[in-house]
């Protein structure tokens, strides 16, 4: 072996690679988290988990009338239907709430609720 060859070798620290990426089989695992991201499935299934953590902690009763937008730097955006219910669960329900969602979403950092008054879509359209 050369000594710059040997050099090189050091610097890099492994053996040579190639342009065309690496020699032999991939894992499944990187493979599949690859897949995840490029597709958006783990932000649909966190949404999704998050959205009926939300159901769950709020109610039947008021869970129709409500709608999930954002979990940003920790603060749960929810659409409230109208003033009235904006105001009981912002002044009446908070805290209860942030209690139930963070035994719901143990691995979630939650820190606040924010409401907001507007138009709550049907699901099913």
């Amino acid at each position: 072996m050369v000594p710059d060859e040997r050099s090189r070798r050091a610097r890099n620290n492994g053996p040579r690679t190639t342009d065309h990426g690496p020699k032999g089989p991939e894992l499944l695992s990187e493979v599949l988290a690859r897949l995840f991201t490029a597709r958006g499935w783990g932000r649909r299934q966190a949404r999704l988990h998050l959205e009926r953590a939300w159901a769950e902690a709020v109610g039947p009763e008021f869970a129709a009338q409500t709608r999930v937008v954002a979990l940003r730097r920790g603060v749960l955006e929810v659409i409230v239907a109208n003033a009235v219910l904006l105001q009981e669960l912002a002044h009446f329900h908070k805290r209860r709430l942030l209690e139930g969602l963070r035994g719901r979403l143990p691995g979630t950092t939650l820190t606040d609720l924010r409401f907001r008054a507007g138009v709550i879509e049907n699901k099913d359209s």
